[in-house]
């Protein structure tokens, strides 16, 4: 039996796998992976730092939110500068 990463693959699934490629992909839809946009443009990543206090805080509030560190600075720069 073949294996990918370790985990072992059936010949029915590589069959499977086989049928779709000859078939072809939706080129649209391959795009479509990866991370969604997040406004109208690409996003760029801005690094910045914290000190541990801040950091803290900010795992805190994230972990509160049941969200992420990103999501909590998009958030809170967004109500700062009052935009949408």
């Amino acid at each position: 039996m073949a294996t990918i990463n370790g985990k072992p693959v059936s010949d029915a699934q590589i069959q499977e796998w086989a049928d779709e490629a000859e078939r072809g992909y939706d080129v649209v839809e391959l795009k479509r992976r990866g991370r969604p946009r997040m406004g109208s443009a690409a996003a760029h990543v801005t690094t910045i730092r914290l000190d541990p206090e801040l950091e803290s805080a900010l795992d805190d509030r994230a972990e509160q939110e049941h969200s992420t560190r990103s999501d909590v600075i998009r958030e809170a720069l967004r109500e700062w500068l009052k935009i949408a």
